[in-house]
């Protein structure tokens, strides 16, 4: 199970932000969408809602831009699937037999081990691991 769009295309657009929050940079919708090739239109709404659950500081003016709000090593990939996507909604039961049953408490637990995978990921960790897969692109073997 990977991501919907929306999930990463804002990943893509907190990851720019992470990228840049040590220098005190702020970055405009235009620029990180033309660096990720995310439509700038969707790219708003998103940077909207992310901006409204907390993860993201906006200022306006000439030199204004977006922000994190808080440390990357501080924003979990689950707080911003949850801003972006909501609460999952899990099927209600019909007539519960066994094999529903069997199936509801497997997509229970699949639930709950994505859940903590997510929780313990933050944009930090993703900016580390960027990081080292462009340090491993530059190398020149002879």
């Amino acid at each position: 199970m990977g991501f919907c769009a929306k999930t990463t295309y804002g990943l893509l657009a907190l990851l720019e932000l992470a990228g840049v929050q040590g220098r005190e940079e702020r970055l405009q919708v235009a620029e990180i969408a033309a660096r990720q090739a995310i439509p700038e239109r969707y790219l708003e709404q998103m940077m909207a809602m992310l901006r409204r659950g907390g993860l993201l500081r906006s200022i306006r003016g000439a030199r204004g831009g977006f922000q994190l709000a808080r440390p990357a090593a501080e924003i979990t990939l689950l707080e911003v699937i949850l801003c972006l996507e909501g609460e999952s909604k899990s099927i209600s039961p019909g007539a519960s037999s066994a094999e529903r049953r069997v199936i509801e408490q497997l997509g229970s637990a699949l639930l709950q081990q994505r859940l903590a995978r997510l929780e313990a990921i933050s944009l930090a960790d993703l900016l580390h691991e960027r990081d080292a897969m462009l340090q491993a692109q530059t190398m020149y073997f002879i």
